[in-house]
């Protein structure tokens, strides 16, 4: 068994002890397992110096890498601008006298 598949074992073992060892809850103790997992993996490979600074520099002045999705997803939230050239709120009508 490797190292990944201990670690899942391990949460899933700890998630069933804290629900008070249900049975026939497996499946979702497993899935629960394999997402914290995923989830402590991924902040270690965040929270990783960046590989392109170079040797000499120190760990403080290195940047961690940041996942390419953060990076890819900047442009995805629509400002006023995506809303068209219209204002935000409607005009009042003015009174017609007759």
């Amino acid at each position: 068994m490797d190292d990944l598949d201990q670690r899942i074992r391990a949460h899933a073992h700890r998630i069933w002890i804290e629900e008070g060892r249900p049975e026939g809850r497996e499946e979702a103790h497993w899935e629960m397992a394999r997402e914290l997992v995923a989830i402590e993996d991924n902040q270690r490979d965040a929270t990783r110096p960046n590989p392109v600074a170079t040797e000499g520099e120190t760990a403080l002045n290195s940047e961690p890498v940041e996942p390419i999705e953060a990076v890819e997803s900047l442009g995805d939230v629509p400002g006023i601008t995506d809303q068209g050239e219209r204002p935000a709120y409607p005009k009042r009508r003015r009174k017609q006298a007759g």
